[in-house]
């Protein structure tokens, strides 16, 4: 599982039967450090994520399971969750959106 921000949607015309209907995310991981990851992922989304928004992300069964199409899908990543926040050990409160973020009383970024 990864808790990636929601940077883009993807468009797609053609693509496997098992994927009509379904939303597709570019999602980058999220790292504790500020610093942008240079990896993105295609997630499907059957929740409804935003631009901006910080998710959950699962893979393989786990991602299949949260598509709720059964094993017979052409997909392995999914978003599986909208965080709210997350409270960090350095006194950072990290917000569902990437413009929500509260720095730690230290001065951490």
């Amino acid at each position: 599982m990864h808790i990636a921000t929601v940077i883009g949607t993807v468009w797609s015309t053609k693509k496997d039967p098992t994927l009509e209907g379904l939303r597709f995310l570019v999602v980058r991981p999220f790292t504790t450090d500020g610093k942008e990851s240079a990896e993105t992922m295609i997630a499907a989304d059957p929740i409804g994520a935003g631009i901006g928004e910080r998710v959950l992300v699962v893979h393989g069964r786990a991602a299949r399971h949260a598509i709720g199409l059964g094993h017979d899908i052409g997909f392995q990543t999914a978003i599986a969750g909208i965080i709210d926040s997350m409270d960090l050990a350095d006194g950072r409160r990290i917000g569902g959106h990437v413009d929500s973020d509260v720095p730690s009383s230290d001065g951490a970024s």
